[in-house]
């Protein structure tokens, strides 16, 4: 029996929604054949270029659509030009016409249920039509309370998203941060809602021969360590950790990331401390980060799932436009003794200088967290799909419910396959 599996995640801005589907894609692939007892294949869509570049397990592929990013007045192509109307209208035909040729047994979608301004909606009523099981994943923190609602309203309403799903994923540990709790995730989602662990343990390794930063022969130990994420949104911390003061006997690799804007890039360099080496990129970032002495890094969710797996002292300093994500995730962590944070209004390089200094001396544990998510999304899968029983973690009551469902779902998907071969 051949299991397939899509990931879809629109990417308008930065790469963690298409990163945390391949970190999925590699545990699904590793895990789910033994629970299913066959093979296991499938595609990741995603909206960013570089997000092709990762490789993939055997037997999956990406599907990149023509990009959509922010701009002044909505969103607007990232390359292809013309109009952004007639571009959502393209990524929703290949997005649809590719799941219909694929025919999936089990969706996951990451963040945003509908897409760009629902350009996933008519895909998504496809296959709910067809029985294919249908997965909303999130991030453990999605906004204020009071954002993250009008948000669900804007696209029909709780009740009405969480009709188009059988289940929601929530890719953190509630002891830590629980949206079911804050107001972020209302009633009817979190009535389809289980916590998984976040995404730690398992995360895929850098592909053979991609172990140091392009144009750098690696970090020379002991080394400091800055992180930017994709870097769209980190030259004001960079400019900060540019300018700090190693300790001495240490270099520091500050990693911009890879859509850091050239400009802010050669700015960096201009301020760089004697000892800190610039990267626009680097393959092995989690590998980094265990081996550094102390990170600087923002707080975004495939950061410090990277980070937390380690004992690695952090300095976490949130982004604060847009959203209030980050720093909610960075105070609940801080909270619990996991990272320092500090607001980069109130950031200087004497700061982190300082801190570096105290930092090296020490490392951090955070044994007590709950970072087994990609151990426990293959036996979540395999429950809704109708196969295996419940083992090692609780589940929503919604959960059960789900897997009554699934033999429901199994036999009406066989009986349109049967019509239609």
């Amino acid at each position: 029996m051949e299991t397939t599996i899509a990931l879809y995640s629109h990417d308008s801005v930065g790469l963690g929604h298409a990163r945390r589907n391949r970190a999925l894609a590699y545990a699904l692939a590793e895990h789910l054949p033994d629970r299913l007892g066959g093979s296991v294949r499938g595609l990741l869509i995603a909206g960013h270029p570089d997000a092709g570049r990762d490789p993939l397990p055997d037997g999956w592929d990406w599907l990149i659509l023509p990009g959509l990013t922010r701009g002044p007045g909505g969103t607007v192509p990232r390359r292809l030009g013309g109009d952004a109307e007639d571009l959502r209208a393209l990524r929703a035909a290949t997005a649809r016409a590719a799941l219909t040729a694929l025919r999936p047994d089990l969706l996951i979608v990451d963040r945003h249920p509908f897409g760009i301004d629902g350009e996933f909606l008519p895909a998504l009523r496809d296959l709910r039509a067809q029985g294919c099981a249908i997965v909303l994943g999130l991030r453990e923190v999605l906004d204020a309370p009071e954002p993250a609602a009008l948000e669900w309203e804007r696209l029909g309403g709780a009740e009405h998203v969480a009709d188009h799903l059988d289940a929601v994923w929530v890719y953190g540990d509630a002891q830590v941060y629980d949206p079911r709790l804050t107001g972020e995730l209302p009633g009817a989602l979190a009535h389809l809602a289980t916590t998984t662990g976040y995404l730690g343990h398992g995360r895929p390794p850098a592909p053979r021969g991609e172990r140091r930063p392009a144009g750098d022969g690696g970090p020379r130990a002991p080394y400091l360590l800055t992180v930017l994420g994709g870097g769209s949104d980190g030259a004001e911390l960079a400019r900060v950790a540019a300018a700090a003061e190693p300790p001495a006997g240490h270099h520091h690799l500050l990693v911009t990331g890879p859509q850091m804007a050239e400009e802010d890039i050669a700015e960096v360099r201009s301020i760089a401390r004697p000892g800190t080496s610039v990267v626009r990129s680097a393959a092995d970032v989690p590998e980094l980060i265990a081996e550094a002495s102390a990170v600087v890094s923002m707080a975004g969710y495939n950061t410090l799932a990277e980070l937390l797996v380690t004992s690695t002292p952090a300095l976490v300093v949130p982004r604060t436009r847009r959203r209030q994500e980050q720093p909610r995730r960075a105070r609940a962590l801080a909270a619990l003794g996991a990272v320092t944070t500090q607001g980069i209004d109130t950031l200087t390089p004497a700061v982190v200088t300082d801190w570096w200094r105290q930092a090296v001396a020490t490392r951090c544990d955070r044994t007590g967290i709950d970072l087994g998510g990609l151990a426990v999304v293959p036996r979540l899968a395999a429950e809704l799909l109708g196969h295996g029983a419940s083992t090692g973690r609780a589940t929503t009551g919604h959960a059960a419910s789900g897997r009554r469902a699934a033999g429901r779902r199994t036999a009406s998907r066989q009986e349109v396959r049967a019509v239609a071969v």
